[in-house]
């Protein structure tokens, strides 16, 4: 059983994208319900969105299994990373929209939730940490990038419509600041189409970025969330919008060179 599949490159920048995958075990399929079968919830596309990231020297580690399986971007004890906000947990029962993800009674308990954590949280988690220490080995310091999309309209988590991206530092302590400032920069590249943005509103960063981005120990992540409807169509079956995505690769280009580009200190 294949968790994940990496692209190792010599550079400073590793990408991470825990929510893009599809697969769901046999034994767990069966127990969702209809619309759970959707996996509607999905960064959907977002490896393909980055696969010109490799050929910039980008490494690249994407999840296979589904985040209804376990969601890799939360921390392994589901402490809730927004105290006092309406959130999915470590493994999710229901969705976004708060329909229920299993069928009656026939949600995970305890034993079975340690098994999820043990047989796909924490492989991907042990690869993302090998994968930054051989990269600061190498260049002294590495970079995480976090890529993530929603819907741009979830009411149940936020009001309103997202912004088109969202970086999450942590409020700067995940990254030094200035990487984020000339990351957000790069945005608005003049190549790509106008989008808005914000920096650590809704989206402060999930777990990976909160638990991996320390820069004291030259490890710094940032969290990109994008509206999905940035680059695809958000009802079911969730096609991927070929004209729109160049548009915004064209911004996710200049981002990452700019993260490649940059140096600690400079």
């Amino acid at each position: 059983m294949r968790l994940y599949d990496f692209i190792d490159t010599d550079s400073p920048v590793l990408i991470s994208i825990p929510h893009a995958g599809l697969e769901v075990p046999t034994e767990i399929l069966s127990r969702f319900t209809p619309e759970a079968r959707l996996l509607a919830d999905t960064d959907w596309h977002v490896d393909r969105l980055y696969d010109f990231a490799p050929a910039m020297g980008c490494s690249m580690l994407t999840a296979r299994y589904s985040r209804y399986v376990i969601d890799l971007n939360r921390p392994p004890d589901d402490a809730n990373l927004y105290p006092g906000r309406d959130t999915t947990g470590l493994v999710p029962v229901d969705t976004f929209a708060g329909q229920p993800i299993y069928i009656d009674d026939m949600t995970p308990d305890m034993a079975e939730t340690f098994g999820r954590i043990d047989g796909f949280w924490r492989p991907y988690h042990d690869k993302i940490a090998q994968a930054l220490d051989a990269i600061r080995a190498r260049h002294g310091y590495a970079i995480l990038w976090e890529a993530h999309s929603i819907r741009s309209q979830v009411p149940r988590l936020f009001d309103g419509r997202l912004p088109d991206l969202s970086f999450g530092t942590v409020g700067g302590r995940a990254c030094a600041e200035s990487l984020a400032d000339i990351v957000t920069t790069a945005a608005s590249h003049p190549s790509g189409a106008a989008y808005s943005q914000t920096r650590d509103g809704r989206f402060k960063g999930g777990y990976n970025t909160r638990h991996y981005g320390r820069p004291k120990d030259n490890i710094h992540a940032i969290q990109l969330e994008i509206a999905q409807a940035t680059y695809m169509d958000e009802r079911p079956p969730f096609p991927f919008d070929e004209p729109k995505a160049d548009q915004l690769r064209a911004s996710l280009r200049a981002m990452l060179q700019a993260a490649l580009d940059w140096r600690p200190g400079a």
